[in-house]
């Protein structure tokens, strides 16, 4: 059945980071179930030709570009190649990230410096550009991938936690920014997603400690996080910006 035309993304251009696994492919599938051409920006050769497979078999055009994001200057070759391939883009979505697990006193600076290129920098200046090319069309969508750890401390990912509060902020100010170029920019904050990031919390104490406060009951999974996304990549979203939407079976707001 046709997707209604609020919700209808036939004729988008959707850029996703990271686009090849967990929550990033999750939602690459969900915007080409829409209706929308997809094009994976992420390192892994190999996974990124299976998600193209996946993405070919829904019927959606869509290319993979090999990129590591902390490189700034391949950043503006990829997003023109993917303009090159499937058109103009009018859907980013900044999901591509990582995590190194240390303390604050034992964070070192190569650790800090790859953890807010990937995480925050990248995003920004990936943001840019893609902007650049909306502003011209008058329309677009930017979403941002945060996380709970936007707002609540933890001990251990001091990098991730201050990375994903500035995306939040960054997220904030580009709404404002880009609202008068009919541009709406907003973020998503997953609870906790069944994913290769999050392996080492499915297991142990902290599993039982995470499951307890989410009201759920359960990890979420990946596919969870493309309702929304395409909520946000559509016409259904055009009156909303800077919104910052969770997804995480309640687990903020316990």
């Amino acid at each position: 059945m046709a997707a209604p035309k609020m919700f209808d993304l036939a004729g988008n251009v959707a850029v996703v980071t990271g686009g090849n696994g967990g929550i990033g492919r999750g939602i690459a599938l969900g915007l080409a179930e829409a209706g929308a051409a997809i094009a994976i920006l992420a390192r892994n050769d190999q996974k990124n030709r299976a998600v193209v497979a996946e993405l070919e078999k829904l019927g959606a055009k869509a290319v993979a570009i090999a990129l590591d994001v902390t490189r700034r200057s391949d950043l503006e070759p990829a997003m023109a190649a993917a303009e090159r391939a499937l058109g103009p883009i009018s859907i980013l979505v900044n999901n591509a990230g990582i995590s190194i697990q240390k303390s604050a006193m034992k964070h070192d600076a190569e650790s800090w410096d790859r953890v807010i290129e990937t995480n925050l920098n990248s995003c920004f200046f990936l943001s840019q550009i893609a902007a650049r090319s909306m502003m011209q069309h008058k329309r677009g969508k930017i979403i941002n991938i945060a996380s709970e750890y936007s707002f609540f401390g933890g001990a251990g990912v001091i990098s991730y936690s201050t990375a994903k509060g500035g995306l939040v902020q960054m997220t904030k100010t580009m709404a404002i920014e880009f609202a008068r170029h009919n541009i709406q920019v907003n973020a998503i904050v997953p609870g906790w997603i069944r994913t290769e990031m999050t392996a080492p919390a499915q297991s142990g104490p902290f599993y039982e400690e995470i499951i307890a406060r989410t009201p759920a009951g359960r990890f979420g999974e990946p596919e969870e996080m493309a309702g929304t996304a395409i909520f946000l990549a559509s016409h259904a979203s055009d009156f909303v910006t800077g919104a910052i939407i969770p997804a995480d079976g309640g687990f903020a707001i316990r």
